[in-house]
């Protein structure tokens, strides 16, 4: 690499030689050092340029092992510095060489990692970072971070303002669920649980926390988006890397990964496999002391998962670049569960429900992307179309034993959806200050899933509560948006400011068809209307349900950064931001079910708003910096959970939905901080506190003796949640080759509609030592070392109740990683679309 950037300068320094008078005097000189501004380390082989103000190269060089360099003969008068590095931002610096002073000492320069550039070398630091930038916080994962876990969810649980349920895999931030999950700028259709479980530690280069994403992202999303940023490769030649890990508790976890790349003049190829194994325990307990039950849970997860990427960039000429790349996803799963309901009042009365469900997905992903720079730097014009497809096939057992009435049955459930996007970008520098950004974007969505059954129900067409076959069920969902957005950027001296607005039409169609096998013998439809919103009509044994939803918004955003210094650093935003109901909250299919409660969708959901203001303050430390933040939310047309008593079983049984509610508000603080007490010593911490009010319907029982439907009390319910956390990483460099880390984390008490969840808190441990020259590591990270982790609380509503959810978090993993091929670094680059929402080649998704 050195004699690559060596020849360089060699190069570009002969080709100007025609340009540049011999007989000029030649008698500066100007020193440095340049460091990298975020790890404070020095920086080898960066290019140094001297040009002229018109930019013609004079001389130059690169820096040394150390980062320093020394370059001589610069003619007498002004001239300009630059200094570049791969993946780094530019540094430029005007310079005035006399006669009285002729030597210059520029002092130490640091460089700022530019992540928007497509490619980049694949450099893994050591210690990790948290960086604020203007609408987002970047935090980079280094060697000590990469080695605390196996996957991507391992990874999460340690990042500021990300929440992480350790039974459903669902990701909060800034304690709200509302977010979007990128992997390079793009959604997929894979669930983000399952997908969060197949990306490996070691593939993820940065991870960014976009709480006020600006207008030329889409606006999905209340609490933001998390964009996961994997590494990618441009050296020349063939090389890549591999990566083997074990997790245990009780059941063994087994997760391995290639990658390859080959680069070879205008082509770079490259492919990835990963391969997750794994199977997981949960188990749990709630009791009612109201009726004296127990009711005892017990889950194994036993789940497979292989997903491979293949991708070509072709570049070809300075100003034309095509990429195209698919994925490939396959899952198998399975889940086997028992409940037991004790009545310790009547044993007679106990139940058991036992239950096998098993799951095949495949997800696909078809992408294409071409570039066209224009005349200037920066001046270019994009389009990427993308294509995913995701199948899954489910088939449910459940058998009941004991005194419960319910027949066995089976589910089976097939889902299809696809969804098209289409984007044409184009970024226009008008001058060194000022940028303008226009876009536009098609996003074709559509879901069908059908659910087949032979479960008995009560027959919904008379008042005698006898039971009749489950209706088929066939629900289609399409949504159809078409946007346009334009920002417009202006910088000064010490401050920034960006405008900008978003533009949307949605047009929204659901409709869903019973197929009722035994026949229906009456017109009113009274008992199968659950949605007062929804159309329903019958045609001969079918009920049709219908409804559509279309809607234009307006989504504005604004940005303004002022600097005074080169420590401080001032932050103010604000966008507006919409939530759109997810599938499994407008599905009127049965999403799961125990004997005591079932969930289902509402069709009829409505999107809710937000208006987010956020102000931050960074504080750069001479060994860190420290990050403060405060934000407010006002939310419209809130969605939140509903909580009914099911009329088929007044007595025992509830059905969870979801329903839209008035306007509330939400708002928080945060603190989050980079700091090296000693050179061998790094800590990452933050806190968080929030507070949202909460709104929902929760449905409960005038008497617990013989009660009817005239006995079901509705109220709607306001809780004020607050809830903070605190979280700890520490990393010790013991010797170069050993490094130790502990991490520790505690989430304080929460209230959510239906429970007071319980503080939980645990601490991991763990090691890393690196191997073969530093190509290889090999890991060792003991997480819930006093097994502390179990999710606890406590209800009132529809009935007094007190559990516990447990699940295997007291596990050992054990990792082996070793990169492999070499080869010369290329110079070539290639900006990312949209602020890394989009990107060609490397990584896995």
């Amino acid at each position: 690499m050195k004699h690559f950037f060596t020849l360089t300068v060699l190069l570009v320094s002969l080709s100007s030689y025609a340009n540049f008078d011999p007989t000029s005097d030649k008698e500066g000189t100007i020193t440095g050092i340049v460091i990298d501004k975020n790890l404070q380390e020095p920086l080898p082989y960066v290019t140094v340029v001297i040009q002229t103000l018109e930019g013609k190269t004079i001389t130059g060089g690169i820096t040394d092992d150390n980062g320093n360099f020394n370059i001589e003969d610069i003619p007498l008068g002004k001239s300009k510095v630059t200094i570049q590095y791969i993946g780094y931002k530019t540094y430029t610096s005007e310079i005035e060489i006399t006669k009285k002073n002729n030597k210059l000492n520029l002092g130490s320069i640091q460089l700022e990692e530019d992540i928007a550039q497509l490619d980049e070398v694949v450099i893994t630091a050591e210690i990790t970072t948290i960086q604020q930038k203007v609408d987002r916080k970047v935090i980079t994962i280094g060697k000590d971070l990469s080695t605390a876990g196996a996957t991507a969810a391992d990874i999460m649980i340690n990042l500021p303002s990300v929440g992480v349920d350790q039974q459903t895999g669902d990701i909060s931030l800034r304690g709200n669920q509302n977010v979007k999950v990128m992997v390079d700028g793009k959604l997929s259709n894979v669930p983000v649980a399952q997908l969060l479980k197949q990306i490996p530690s070691t593939s993820i280069k940065q991870i960014e926390l976009i709480t006020n994403p600006s207008a030329k992202y889409n606006p999905e999303g209340m609490s933001g988006i998390i964009n996961i940023i994997l590494h990618k490769n441009v050296t020349i030649g063939f090389n890549g890397s591999a990566n083997v890990g074990l997790t245990y508790e009780t059941e063994a976890k087994f997760n391995a990964g290639l990658n390859m790349n080959y680069r070879n003049g205008k082509f770079n190829l490259y492919s990835n496999l990963n391969t997750n194994i794994s199977k997981n325990q949960n188990y749990g307990q709630m009791f009612r002391p109201d009726d004296n039950t127990d009711q005892l849970f017990q889950f194994l997860d036993d789940n497979k998962s292989n997903l491979f990427k293949v991708g070509v960039d072709f570049y070809l000429n300075d100003k034309n670049t095509l990429s195209f790349f698919t994925n490939q996803n396959f899952y198998d799963g399975t889940t086997e569960g028992e409940t037991n309901i004790l009545f310790y009042d009547d044993l007679s009365e106990n139940q058991n429900q036992l239950f096998v469900s098993d799951n095949e997905n495949r997800s696909s992903q078809y992408n294409f992307n071409y570039k066209l720079d224009l005349g200037k730097e920066g001046h270019n014009i994009e389009l990427e179309a993308d294509l995913n497809t995701f199948g899954n096939d489910e088939l449910g057992d459940f058998n009941f034993t004991g005194a419960s009435d319910i027949p066995n049955y089976e589910d089976e459930v097939d889902t299809e959806r696809d969804r098209i996007t289409i984007n044409l970008d184009y970024v226009n520098p008008l001058s060194e200050t000022t940028k303008l950004e226009l876009g536009l974007e098609a996003r074709l969505f559509n879901s069908d899933i059908g659910r087949i059954s032979n479960q008995e129900v009560v027959n919904p067409f008379n008042n005698l509560s006898d039971f009749i076959v489950s209706p088929s069920t066939q629900f289609d969902y399409s949504r159809d948006i078409y946007s346009a957005y334009a920002t417009y950027s202006k910088k000064w001296e010490k401050v920034t400011l960006q405008v900008g607005a978003r533009f949307e039409n949605v047009e929204v169609t659901a409709d869903t068809k019973e197929t009722y096998g035994a026949g229906i013998t009456t017109d009113d439809l009274t008992n199968v209307n659950t949605d007062a919103e929804v159309n329903v009509t019958r045609d001969g044994n079918d009920i049709l349900k219908n409804f559509t939803n279309d809607y234009f918004e307006i989504y504005p955003s604004a940005f303004l950064t002022y600097s005074p210094t080169e420590k401080n650093q001032y932050q103010a935003s604000y966008s507006r931001r919409v939530d759109r109901p997810g599938l499994d909250q407008i599905n009127p299919i049965r999403e799961w079910s125990t004997p005591f409660i079932s969930s289902f969708g509402k069709t009829s959901l409505t999107p809710q708003f937000t208006n987010s203001i956020e102000v931050n303050y960074t504080r750069t430390l001479e060994k860190g910096s420290i990050t403060g933040g405060v934000f407010f939310r006002a939310i419209e047309n809130e969605i939140n959970r509903a909580l009914f008593v099911d009329r088929t079983d007044i007595e025992n049984k509830l059905i969870l939905t979801h329903d839209n509610f008035d306007n509330t508000t939400a708002y928080g603080i945060e603190l989050s901080s980079n700091y090296r007490p000693a050179k061998w010593w790094s800590i990452n911490s933050s806190f968080d506190l929030y507070n949202q009010t909460q709104k929902g319907i929760a449905e409960s029982l005038a008497t617990t003796d013989n009660p009817t439907e005239d006995d079901i009390i509705s109220n709607t319910y306001e809780v004020d949640n607050v809830a903070w956390s605190f979280r700890m990483f520490n990393n010790f460099k013991v010797t170069k080759k050993l490094s130790l880390s502990a991490f520790g984390f505690y989430r304080g008490k929460s209230r959510t509609l239906q429970f007071t969840v319980e503080p939980m808190y645990f601490v991991n441990v763990g090691a890393r030592y690196k191997l073969w020259d530093g190509k290889g590591s090999f890991s060792v990270n003991y997480s819930d070392i006093f097994d502390t982790m179990r999710f606890g609380f406590e209800g009132e509503l529809p009935y007094n109740q007190k559990g516990e959810f447990n699940w295997e978090s007291n596990t050992i993993n054990v990792a082996l990683s070793y990169r492999f091929g070499g080869g010369k670094y290329s110079a070539k680059s290639r900006k990312k679309r949209d602020n890394d929402e989009k990107s060609g080649g490397g990584g896995i998704f």
